[in-house]
């Protein structure tokens, strides 16, 4: 098993995307510690990878307050000792419509929820990370940062700004022993996708729409594919990959371990501005 014995931290693990990671990592005999806001899903979550073998623990975590995101990880180091794995996936989509007649508030929480929040776990996890000079850390990005959609302000500038987080981030722990890699995971259905179609629908903001109906009819990407990468970017096999945003929809990540030494020397899968010849 890729992940046996490895302790990981999953953030918005009661449902979705999320969820799924969790199961994989349970499959792989990670020890698991699941957060999200939603007490009944986040036990319910746990008691599917216990059904796994796996041991595991839930933690109430609003990802927005810092007091709740160290408490996360003084709870997880109490209880197994060490953090080997973050995965911050939690987020939401924030308004959808024209930035002008988006809810200020609504717009705000999205950054604060996408952004800031892995900002703050990150920041209390690795801590961790360094006292044990290793460590994977994983956050979830979205097509959002490398595509401007109309009408999604608040999720693209977030996403954006997660990958480029990522980058930062990878640069302050180079030598650390502790890896951060972006984890892009398409266009997955998820109940996401269907408040975002909603909303859509009641913006006028047909393209979102059109895209939204096609993910919730069944066109949307696989979310297996999405966590295969996860447990991919958290095992050995993605050796000393770090400050790269990688897509489970369009990139082939099975096949690039013979590459790592060769993406790591050049700016493949980086947010970097591409000039004309």
């Amino acid at each position: 098993m890729k992940l046996e014995g490895q302790v990981a931290v999953i953030t918005g693990s009661g449902r979705g995307i999320g969820r799924a990671i969790a199961l994989a990592y349970a499959r792989e005999g990670a020890k698991l510690a699941l957060a999200a806001r939603n007490e009944t899903e986040l036990d319910e979550a746990v008691g599917a990878v216990s059904e796994l073998g796996a041991e595991a623990m839930a933690v109430p975590t609003d990802v927005t307050s810092q007091e709740d995101t160290e408490r996360l990880a003084r709870r997880v180091v109490d209880r197994f000792g060490r953090i080997d794995v973050l995965v911050n996936n939690a987020g939401n989509s924030g308004p959808v419509g024209p930035l002008q007649g988006n809810d200020i508030a609504d717009w705000v929480n999205t950054i604060s929820v996408n952004l800031t929040g892995t900002f703050l776990v990150c920041r209390a996890v690795i801590p961790v990370m360094l006292g044990q000079s290793a460590g994977k850390i994983i956050n979830l990005s979205g097509a959002g940062a490398t595509n401007a959609w109309s009408n999604m302000s608040a999720y693209c500038s977030s996403k954006a700004a997660v990958v480029r987080l990522t980058e930062v981030l990878a640069q302050e722990l180079d030598g650390r022993g502790i890896t951060v890699n972006a984890l892009g995971p398409g266009s997955v259905h998820t109940s996401m996708w269907d408040k975002m179609t909603e909303q859509a629908a009641e913006a006028g903001a047909d393209f979102i729409h059109q895209l939204g109906m096609r993910v919730t009819s069944g066109g949307g990407a696989s979310i297996d594919e999405c966590a295969e990468l996860a447990v991919w970017l958290a095992s050995e096999d993605s050796g000393e990959l770090t400050g790269r945003l990688i897509s489970a929809a369009t990139d082939d990540f099975r096949g690039l371990p013979p590459r790592i030494a060769e993406i790591m020397a050049g700016d493949a899968y980086t947010l970097r501005r591409m000039g004309l010849d």
